[in-house]
């Protein structure tokens, strides 16, 4: 039962007890039915879905564990962390903790977020604001989905609160990737109506999910989606309208410098015109939670622990000419001595070196991914379009790389575009959590792989393996993902 109750995090759910010698009389108990009475009820549930993000073994830290380590521009430290080094040698299986991290805590987010859906719009409050409540709470569920999917195909489905041991959803079989993706649009597709612009978002709760991020997660998951063999015929051109209404609303804009993306004395908007959505963390104080991250990448002599390296043909090779990006991002020097290049971009002043403790937030979701994914689908569209690279040279030319656009004449066709396509969003985007979608996406990841790390991945290791504590605690998921 233990790992039942881990597995769908039951936090909710009361058992009776037949012992009368243990029988209290509670003062308050907090559940559905005397909870979810107010406004402030509401805010305080959608604070909690939110703060599901921020453990170590999530969007902290095993969300770049499971998308960049087995990517090519991540590398682990390769004497301690074993499960680590298995997700870059693609030698994982169903026993790797990280991997069941990342399953338990996306059925987590899942699980707050089905309370909120349930029980919010109960509540006697300002139609808008218990509209944009629940939005936000359909936006995580749809994006802990999409994690899911992307990861490890065929996932249970679960939409409603688990409340008793008969409930069927408490022991629930896979559904069909194609219905997860569905599942996933239409939370988003609501998430995109109801939540409120940017603008609208108080001081009090910046953080919250705007509906320009609901349009970029929805192009994100159209253009996986048409990657995938249940494509929708419109896929990409529903890619592409998302895109627009981000880029056509005038709301965000590329920041002129790049360095300012990462400055977390500018996290939030006006004042932040790029970070759409991120999962937040706090300052060096008890009342909030801080980011490992910094401490992760940084070498010993920054005081950080040296967990993460820079894959070396991302420090000698990615960056090119005048690009900006390659200082911030990257860098092989502590003072004047000479170190295996480390990622760079995650910097805070206010970090105290040797803590776990930073500012920093992780970015889900930027304007330059918008510009990007506007290109890619362009060029999926229609591969002749020479308007497909406005996107592109724009992020280019905030690196100081104008006078290297690009057009038909140099990147002529649709494959062309897509292997330049390729090394932009690694130079842009470097160590932000894309990198394994990017590559399956566009059916280079093998080949990637192999190229680069040198190792050969497998067809069946395009999906990870079920967990295997959740594989024994529910035998309704078999049966296990080929190959494992």
């Amino acid at each position: 039962m233990k790992k039942r109750y881990i597995l769908f995090a039951l936090a909710g759910l009361v058992l009776a007890s037949c012992k009368k010698q243990l029988e209290e009389k509670p003062y308050s108990i907090l559940t559905n039915t005397n909870f979810y009475t107010n406004a402030t009820d509401a805010q305080a549930a959608i604070n909690g879905v939110l703060s599901q993000l921020q453990p170590q073994a999530y969007y902290q830290r095993t969300i770049y564990i499971m998308t960049e380590l087995s990517g090519d521009c991540l590398v682990p430290l390769l004497t301690q962390n074993q499960e680590r080094i298995d997700m870059y040698k693609l030698t994982y299986g169903p026993t790797n903790i990280e991997i069941t991290n990342w399953w338990q805590n996306s059925y987590k987010l899942i699980s707050r977020a089905n309370d909120v859906i349930a029980n919010v719009p109960k509540i006697n409050m300002d139609v808008t604001a218990r509209n944009n409540i629940v939005g936000n709470a359909m936006f995580l569920r749809g994006m802990a989905y999409f994690d899911l999917v992307r990861s490890f195909g065929d996932v249970p489905l679960i939409t409603a609160p688990i409340v008793s041991t008969s409930d069927p959803n408490l022991l629930p079989a896979r559904a069909a990737s194609s219905a997860v993706y569905a599942q996933v649009i239409s939370d988003l597709k609501y998430a995109e109506a109801n939540c409120l612009t940017e603008d609208k978002i108080t001081s009090a709760n910046k953080g919250m999910v705007s509906s320009a991020a609901a349009s970029g997660m929805l192009a994100r998951v159209y253009l996986q989606r048409a990657s995938t063999k249940f494509a929708d015929a419109n896929d990409n051109q529903n890619a592409l309208a998302e895109c627009n209404k981000v880029i056509n609303a005038g709301t965000y804009k590329l920041m002129a410098d790049y360095t300012d993306v990462f400055n977390w004395d500018k996290k939030y908007y006006p004042t932040q015109t790029e970070n759409i959505f991120s999962v937040q963390f706090g300052n060096n104080s008890t009342s909030t939670t801080q980011n490992i991250t910094i401490r992760m990448f940084s070498p010993a002599g920054l005081g950080g622990s040296g967990s993460f390296t820079a894959n070396p043909w991302l420090f000698n090779s990615a960056y090119f000419g005048p690009d900006k990006r390659k200082a911030w991002n990257v860098s092989n020097k502590v003072g004047t001595t000479t170190v295996t290049p480390y990622i760079y971009k995650y910097r805070d002043p206010q970090w105290v070196s040797g803590s776990n403790n930073s500012r920093m937030n992780w970015i889900v979701l930027r304007y330059a991914d918008i510009l990007m994914m506007q290109s890619e689908a362009m060029n999926n569209i229609n591969p002749g379009d020479p308007t497909k690279f406005d996107g592109l040279n724009a992020v280019r030319d905030r690196a100081g790389m104008n006078a290297y656009h690009l057009t038909l004449a140099n990147t002529p066709t649709a494959s062309a575009f897509i292997d330049t396509l390729a090394k932009d969003r690694a130079r842009e985007l470097c160590v932000e959590g894309h990198r394994r979608w990017d590559l399956l996406r566009w059916g280079k990841f093998k080949s990637v792989i192999q190229a680069v790390n040198g190792f050969t991945a497998q067809d069946y290791q395009l999906l990870l393996p079920l967990p295997q504590t959740e594989m024994d605690a529910n035998p309704n998921l078999k049966p296990q993902n080929p190959g494992y």
